[in-house]
């Protein structure tokens, strides 16, 4: 089986990108695939608030943190691997990657590599494009627009698609609706994954049937763009749920 590696990552900060990597955690969990996560926010990390039983923080561009990602991918239990990548540094974690030889390994057919672009609801985010394009040629590359707050995103009229777009191989767009602010807010201050907030089970706390269904709306939502996307089958991943030899 071969493993993946699933980078989220935005050179814009304030995005949602954790809030990305979080849900497709969860998504991952819910379909029975295990994975382990990097969040390179070093020293504080954030996604590991969240998920602390799987997240390690690590400094992505240091040799030692790069070899606990890179050189344990065969050998991990988990054969997927996702690293939250800290705002404003996704082109040189990208451009570490290639240094390190992944991305030739990745064309070579040893490891599969899904990138999760979360593009902020401007034009000019678009630019973020030109910085990463070289580096995306052999990825499964998905562009997210995470809603924040109900924002409106820009729309991308014809010449403007063709010029920004034209420069990276796109597998599919993914778009995350806005959750209930309270909620979103609630889920936050309890530092527990969506999904356990949903069940109501983290320790003694009794959390609001109220804002548990908000969340669980929305993480219905959620999977559906995931699963429409095709995301799986991009990560490798097949739709018995096993991966993909």
């Amino acid at each position: 089986m071969k493993p993946a590696v699933i980078l989220v990552g935005a050179d814009k900060g304030g995005v949602g990108k954790t809030t990305v990597a979080r849900a497709l955690l969860d998504f991952l969990n819910e379909k029975n695939l295990p994975t382990r996560a990097f969040d390179t926010e070093a020293p504080r990390g954030n996604l590991k608030r969240f998920h602390p039983e799987i997240t390690d923080v690590v400094n992505i561009l240091h040799t030692p943190d790069q070899m606990r990602i890179l050189d344990t991918l065969q050998a991990s239990q988990q054969r997927l691997t996702l690293i939250d990548v800290r705002a404003g540094h996704m082109r040189v974690t990208l451009k570490a990657l290639q240094d390190i030889g992944f991305l030739d390994a990745v064309d070579q057919g040893h490891f599969n590599f899904v990138v999760l672009h979360v593009l902020g609801p401007s034009v000019a985010s678009l630019n973020e494009l030109d910085e990463i394009a070289p580096f995306v040629r052999g990825a499964e590359y998905f562009v997210v627009k995470n809603i924040i707050q109900e924002a409106m995103f820009f729309e991308w009229d014809p010449e403007t698609y063709s010029s920004y777009f034209s420069k990276v191989r796109r597998r599919g767009d993914i778009i995350i609706p806005p959750l209930n602010e309270m909620a979103n807010e609630q889920v936050d201050l309890a530092n527990t994954p969506f999904s356990r907030f949903v069940s109501n089970l983290d320790g003694t706390a009794d959390f609001s049937f109220v804002l548990r269904g908000y969340v669980r709306t929305w993480m219905k939502k959620v999977s559906l763009q995931f699963e429409n996307a095709e995301l799986l089958k991009a990560i490798g991943v097949s739709s018995a749920g096993s991966m993909v030899a």
